[in-house]
Order: structure tokens, then sequence, then C-alpha cells
């Protein structure tokens, strides 16, 4: 009975000191990491809206989740170095703001899941296979969308009442925008109206086009998507020369520019895909998921500023009016 009682107490010691053992074993916490061109107050809207997304999910920032958050500030020759910070850190997902993101960070890993959280043409750029099925390590939201030239090349033409020539802003050289150049070109020779395109691929084209612009007597502008540094200078010539200008997408208008007319990204869906990956689904098998809701912003000091008085019919058209 003796030997039965010591038998039974040395088992519960040994209990005792492997259940201490098995408490200290955390949990790890997922890290993911945030790459962008931009800067973090460029993008805040954008992080937020990430933020919010992975509250929903059940995700809070320093509790059971880390984020490692890499921006460029513009500085495009930064990205890849900040892509391969991000991959040496063996961060267990990496969420890119734009292809300008996208393809560094693809070109840094081809294992390390990527969510992307805008791009108008993954399949094009080389990111995925297709839509449904993008067979690598990238996924995410695309902002891939038709006919979105025409309706911007619309909404100029009831924004402008004489509106004869466009001129078109921006660069064929960044993916997608051929075919919007293209769009473009038709929905105004449909309408009327006589299109020029002007190339403005980085900042030191701008003096070039600014002088021509002046040449073209222009009525209004249809600007092409591309980097936020360049879309800040386009708005300020277009200021400067009281050109009414569209948009591809509202950051350009809340950081200046008249109006803008695109797909409505909600950030907040890339955090549907990172948890989604962090409980074991490969990006391969996740269809990327294309905008189904679009935003007509109009900037109303932006209209003071070049002296244009926003028809009443646009501007009841409007998701979002900034005063």
């Amino acid at each position: 009975m003796t030997r039965k009682i010591f038998y039974v107490a040395l088992g519960a010691v040994f209990l005792g000191l492997c259940l201490p053992v098995s408490a200290q074993q955390p949990k790890k916490i997922p890290r993911i990491g945030y790459l962008s061109v931009s800067s973090s107050s460029a993008s805040a809207h954008r992080i937020e809206a990430f933020r919010q997304g992975l509250l929903e999910v059940g995700y809070i920032e320093g509790k059971n989740i880390v984020i490692e958050w890499r921006h460029a500030t513009d500085q495009v020759e930064r990205i890849r170095e900040l892509a391969e910070e991000l991959v040496g850190l063996k961060v267990d997902v990496i969420v890119t703001g734009g292809s300008g993101a996208t393809r560094p960070a693809k070109e840094a890993t081809t294992t390390i899941p990527i969510v992307m959280t805008q791009d108008n043409d993954p399949v094009g750029n080389g990111f995925i296979a297709s839509l449904a099925r993008p067979g690598g390590n990238i996924t995410g939201l695309t902002s891939l969308a038709h006919d979105l030239s025409a309706k911007r090349l619309e909404l100029l033409k009831e924004t402008v009442a004489k509106l004869t020539r466009v001129a078109i802003l921006g660069s064929v050289a960044i993916p997608g925008n051929t075919q919007s150049v293209e769009e473009s070109e038709r929905a105004a020779t449909a309408h009327g109206v006589q299109p020029q395109y002007f190339e403005i691929n980085e900042p030191k084209d701008l003096n070039a086009a600014s002088r021509a612009l002046d040449k073209s007597r222009s009525d209004a502008a249809l600007v092409l998507n591309g980097p936020t540094n360049v879309q800040r200078m386009i708005a300020g010539c277009a200021a400067k020369h009281r050109l009414p200008a569209i948009y591809y997408s509202s950051n350009s208008v809340v950081s200046g520019g008249l109006m803008s007319y695109g797909a409505h990204l909600p950030d907040r869906r890339a955090a549907v895909y990172v948890d989604k990956i962090l409980k074991g689904r490969k990006p391969a098998d996740l269809p990327v998921e294309q905008p189904i809701k679009f935003e007509f912003v109009i900037n109303l000091k932006a209209a003071k500023q070049i002296g244009l008085i926003i028809p009443p019919n646009v501007l009841a058209r409007a998701d979002k009016v900034i005063r």
C-alpha cells in the first residue's frame, strides 16, 4: 500500500513538473508585412480600413498579430530593398498596396503568400495565371473593371459644357494604361471630342507636358493610373492650367484633384484573405476579388480654385463631396 501511494505521489510530481512546461509554450503570433510605395500618411485611410478588417476577423495589432509596416514614401528605388527586408524577417504573409509593391514582393519570394490590395491588371502584370485560379503565391483584390474610361469621359462631358478637346495624361508604361488610353480615345470620338495623349511617366516629364498643354487648348483632362507623387504633380499642373480633370482614384481627389470615378476598393477585404491564409488556405486556390462597387468623388475646393461650377445634376450623382 505504501509503495502504491509512493508511485501515485511520484506521478503527481512529474505531472506537476510537466504542466508548467506546457504552459510556457506560447502560441505563435502571426507576423505579416505591409509593403507600400506611398507614405504612411498618404495611405492613412487605407491602413485604417485594413486594420478595421483585421479587427472584424478577430485580429488586434500587437495582441494576437504583428504587422511590419514598410513604406517607400514615393522613393520607388527603395521598394525592392523593403520587400527583401520583409522576406528576411520571414513574415507569414505580405500585403501589398498596389502593383508597384506587388512586383518587387513577387521577385523577392515565391513561397511567402502575397495579398495584393490594388492592381488594375494582375494577369497582364504576370502576377497571377487567372482571376479565378491565381496559381502561385499571390491573390487578393483587383481594381480591374471594364468601361471605366468611357464613364469618366461621360462625366467630364456633363461637367464641362463645351468640351471639344480632352487631354489624356499619364504613361502607357504602367500596365493597364494602354487599354485605358484606347478606351478613352474611343469614348471621346463617340462623344464628338478630340483626344490627345500626353506622356507623363515621372516628375521630370511634367514641364514638357505642361508646355504642350498650353498649345493644345484642351478643355479638360483624363488622368491615367500612376504613382502617387506623379498624380499630385498632375493635379497641380491641371490647377495651374485651370483644367477640369478626372482621376482614376479618389486618393488624387483627396490630395487636391477635381474629381474621380473608379472602383471602390475596400482594403479591409484584404484582411479576409490574410485570415484564410493564416488558417491554412493557399493563395493559388483563392480567387482574386473584383470590384462590385464604384465611387464618384468631387472636390468642390478644387472646382472653386479653377473657377468651375459643378452642374447640380452631376453633383447629385457624387458618392462623396469634399467641401
